[in-house]
């Protein structure tokens, strides 16, 4: 095939261009350029968009021996990934912008350009693998498995993604750039959010929708008991960094319950209260044709499964879960599993909207 690989400047984009190569592919190389200014974003191996990344890229492609490019798509990048991040915060909601990357930008963008140009697929360096049935699966490497984060995919888009490292562990793929003389070979993994370059998101948030003060109210009194500057500086779940001016009746500690945008109010309450049996989503990705099935579900990444029941209604997913999940946050995703003997099988995934 002629393939497009694209290529982080990270160990694993490195090893999957080399694999496709080796395969036979006739492979490019492409280095998306997505910072406006590169120098304001993650360096020292922390994230996946600065100027140091694009340089091993390039250096990679020519020990592979393939022609590679750099593509400029730092506007869409910052509309649909990094706005998005901060309305969805501005929202009460907890977005994950490394799902919305591989969504809009890797996977919609990239895919469409890669086509337009006459390549049959895109080559990435996900751990996730892809059966023979077009199903997405789980990595070997359970550790490093990314299946959460490209749930979001169509069918149409996976049958036009190649995944070569689902089948390796991490320790496996390093060990193969290093034998194949790729410099990133010990090169560390990227983590946090790549367009915030000193991981303060509290204060990257505060920068673009600044101070708006309001109450920490109490739900099981009702009690205004702290204040807060901002109610997007907050998500369900959060006990530390809590300004809480007057003890909880009980005495015990306060976790973040819920956001409320239009009273500009975190509701906090003790720990038994984040617990949801029931978890409704948004913009339902469905692999298969039934619309009610047993399966497990994972509500964050790298989160814990748990059982449930689910099902398609009204263009919405409903997960009755089998016993209660504790701090789930609206703007995530949920991901449904099939277990299978190979390899957990996405069935589908939505952006949680709800719980109860």
């Amino acid at each position: 095939m002629k393939v497009l690989a694209a290529m982080s400047g990270g160990v694993d984009s490195a090893v999957a261009a080399a694999r496709a190569a080796a395969a036979g592919h006739d492979v490019t190389g492409v280095h998306l350029a997505l910072a406006r200014n590169p120098q304001t974003y993650r360096t020292g191996a922390r994230g996946c968009c600065t100027l140091e990344d694009a340089r091993d890229a390039r250096r990679a492609a020519d020990v592979i021996g393939i022609p590679f490019y750099v593509w400029d798509m730092a506007e869409q990048f910052h509309e649909d990934v990094v706005d998005d991040f901060v309305a969805e915060y501005a929202a009460g909601r907890t977005p994950n912008p490394c799902l919305r990357c591989n969504e809009k930008i890797k996977f919609a963008a990239v895919l469409d350009r890669a086509v337009a140009l006459g390549f049959d697929a895109v080559v990435t360096g996900h751990h996730a693998r892809l059966g023979p049935d077009g199903l997405l699966r789980r990595s070997v490497d359970l550790g490093k498995d990314q299946s959460y984060v490209l749930a979001v995919l169509s069918a149409a888009q996976l049958s036009r993604a190649v995944f070569p490292l689902g089948t390796s562990t991490k320790a496996a793929v390093r060990g193969e750039a290093a034998s194949r003389g790729l410099a990133v070979a010990d090169k560390p993994d990227s983590h946090d959010i790549c367009f915030i370059s000193d991981g303060d998101t509290r204060r990257f948030l505060s920068d673009r929708l600044g101070s708006s003060p309001g109450d920490i109210v109490d739900a099981v009194s009702g009690d205004v008991i702290g204040q807060h500057s901002g109610a997007y500086a907050y998500t369900v779940g959060q006990r530390r960094g809590l300004d809480l001016r007057v003890s909880a009746p009980d005495r015990n500690p306060r976790y973040v319950l819920s956001i409320t945008p239009l009273t500009n109010t975190v509701t906090v309450g003790p720990v038994a209260m984040l617990d949801v049996s029931t978890v409704v989503g948004e913009r339902p990705v469905w692999m298969v044709p039934s619309t009610t099935v047993s399966c497990e579900v994972q509500m964050r990444a790298h989160g814990e499964t748990i059982p449930a029941t689910v099902r398609v209604e009204d263009d919405r997913l409903v997960a009755t879960l089998a016993r209660p999940a504790r701090g789930i946050a609206t703007g995530q995703a949920i991901v449904c599993y099939e277990p299978s003997p190979d390899g957990d099988i996405v069935l589908g995934s939505a952006t949680i909207a709800e719980t109860s």
